[in-house]
């Protein structure tokens, strides 16, 4: 059924507007001032007084600029109390965008009673949805193959439908849902509102808005994506309830001197700020709540230095000036790429370089593909630190500590002290030395207990194969005509703040070794396991006798009782295993870990 013909008009603005501009209710308003949303994106600014006006709209925008608020807070202010049936119904092309949007959905609900919104989709027992569906839920949110399922059962009842979206329909369309999608339209009523959403505007969709949308109101917007080039863009896959420890290495490892924490909420920048001050950080939370004298010794505590980490809401992001500030952590990653934007403009500021580091979930990954899209930025993952990367930073500070305190000048006043208790007690200097820093550490462990090994799953014979474990060996070939290698030694490790390419570096230049001579380099606490020929020229043992790196002897030495991690018996993957070539270690690193905080 045509719906008229299309009369599309571009918004331009000039000015930048607020929320309460918009049109919004008073507790839509409340609820995103608790987010920390002060002002509208370009999209929202022209899709929500359109829709809020019983307009069809068309939206042209990338992922990532903000349009789940455009249609959602429109949606939400206009539904009617005491139906069952749903009354807004938004078909997402994966379950994953699906499931965002709902989240997004009850998020802007919390302080509309009575709103319920089921997310509809592939892979989720029917059980809950019918249920769900039965008591009755005001928005549905989910995929078209889904939704064609509960029509075809009639247990999806579109007939008082007012509002539908369709959100990425480019999208949805080159995924092959057309059909559904045309099918699903039909079977709505006729006066319903709708919403298309689009990153381009092919033949297809354009086919589709002139068909179901009536005198749409198109709006074409291009969102703020420039970051700084001096910002060095960071992202670690964390499950939620491991958030906390994961941040709380990274304050331990990261060499920051300010640093802005971006939660969602007000009240998580209280709960993250008291549970850092537990931890020993010098934290402080600021957000909507707090009044402007506060913020103002807020900030400037974070500029004299009295205070190194500040949580904040998004609130923070806007027009907070602090050339200290040398790390933005993303807690909880941005729902648009305007936001992240603002966000990361606080650091790398005054031609100074940033770090940009954000925590995704496994549920957050299609934001982040957003925003790499968006911002032309490439975000690269890392991984969070391992107790023994604490460990090695503790270790290197308390040295650190030691030194400066060596050239203090109260050392002989401490000196003499300490030689009458080795006198008078007769006890060596060095438990001694051991006695007061323990002293001086107290009852908190100087390092962390190692990270529990991942589980190895119980090896399962082969067809064919009896010898699908082979033990470990001394050494083994190179392909081609490279000389056999081995396992040696060498007396630096992570605490000396080492990479592979130091002691590549350091081995090559001074042994007179290739780069074809390394194998496998295994970097562990105090020292290293490193993969060389297994028979070394006399001339290379008597260069590297002296070879030293970050200022300490490598001390090399043949590893007897040691192997490297690459050589543990494994199983080989069978089946729809993890493909060919996966290793190991490779694994265990998409596992999570217990966290020993």
């Amino acid at each position: 059924m045509n719906r008229g013909p299309c009369h599309y008009r571009l918004y331009v603005t000039t000015e930048e507007p607020a929320f309460a501009d918009l049109g919004l209710d008073e507790r839509l308003l409340e609820t995103l001032a608790d987010i920390g949303y002060e002002n509208p994106s370009p999209i929202q600014a022209e899709t929500i007084p359109a829709l809020l006006a019983g307009r069809d709209v068309v939206g042209l925008a990338q992922t990532g600029t903000g349009k789940t608020a455009a249609f959602a807070l429109p949606i939400l202010q206009r539904l009617e109390g005491g139906q069952k049936a749903p009354q807004g119904l938004v078909l997402a092309p994966t379950r994953e965008l699906a499931l965002q949007v709902c989240e997004a959905f009850q998020t802007y609900a919390s302080r509309l009673p009575g709103v319920d919104v089921l997310p509809v989709y592939g892979g989720q027992g029917y059980g809950v949805q019918l249920s769900a569906l039965a008591r009755g839920v005001q928005v549905v949110v989910g995929t078209p193959g889904r939704i064609m399922d509960h029509l075809e059962k009639g247990t999806l009842d579109l007939s008082h439908l007012r509002f539908l979206v369709l959100d990425e329909a480019d999208e949805m369309l080159n995924m092959g849902f057309a059909d559904d999608v045309e099918t699903i339209l039909a079977d709505t009523p006729a006066d319903k509102q709708v919403a298309l959403f689009s990153a381009t505007m092919p033949p297809a969709i354009r086919k589709l808005s002139k068909k179901y949308l009536s005198d749409p109101v198109e709006v074409m917007v291009k969102g703020r994506t420039a970051t700084a080039a001096n910002v060095k863009h960071r992202y670690l896959v964390v499950p939620y309830p491991q958030k906390v420890d994961a941040l709380t290495r990274i304050l331990e490892t990261e060499n920051f001197e300010g640093m802005i924490v971006f939660v969602r909420t007000k009240n998580e920048t209280e709960t993250l700020a008291e549970k850092l001050r537990a931890r020993g950080f010098s934290a402080a939370a600021i957000n909507g709540d707090v009044v402007q004298a506060q913020r103002e010794r807020t900030i400037n505590q974070l500029k004299s230095g009295a205070l190194d980490i500040l949580v904040a809401t998004d609130v923070a992001a806007r027009g907070l000036d602090v050339d200290r500030i040398s790390h933005v952590v993303n807690y909880d990653l941005p729902l648009d790429t305007e936001s992240y934007v603002h966000r990361i403009g606080r650091t790398g500021r005054a031609g100074r370089s940033g770090e940009a580091i954000s925590f995704v979930t496994p549920r957050e990954r299609r934001l982040l593909s957003a925003i790499e899209r968006a911002t032309g930025q490439a975000l690269t993952q890392t991984p969070v630190p391992t107790a023994d990367d604490v460990n090695a930073t503790r270790l290197s500070r308390f040295d650190e500590a030691i030194t400066q305190a060596l050239g203090s000048e109260r050392l002989e006043f401490f000196k003499a002290v300490v030689a009458h208790y080795v006198d008078e007690y007769d006890v060596p200097e060095l438990d001694v030395a051991a006695a007061l820093a323990l002293a001086a550490q107290g009852e908190e462990p100087l390092l962390l207990e190692p990270d529990p090994e991942p589980r190895e799953r119980e090896s399962r014979p082969q067809r064919g194969n009896d010898d699908a474990v082979r033990p470990d060996r001394p050494e083994r070939r190179q392909r081609g005509d490279s000389p056999p290698l081995a396992t040696y030694r060498i007396a630096v490790g992570k605490r000396h703040r080492i990479t592979p390419r130091h002691i590549v570096g350091a081995l090559a230049n001074e042994g007179g070794l290739r780069r074809e001579d390394f194998g496998h380099i295994d970097i562990r606490l105090d020292h290293t396991l490193v993969e060389l020929p297994a028979h070394l020229p006399q001339h290379a043992w008597d260069a590297l006798k002296s070879t030293r790196i970050s200022g300490k002897l490598i001390e090399l030495t043949p590893a007897r009782a040691e192997s490297l991690d690459r050589d543990r018996p494994r199983r080989k993957p069978a089946g729809g295993g993890y493909g060919k070539g996966s290793t190991h270690q490779h694994r265990q690193g998409h596992k999570g870990k217990r966290r020993t905080y």
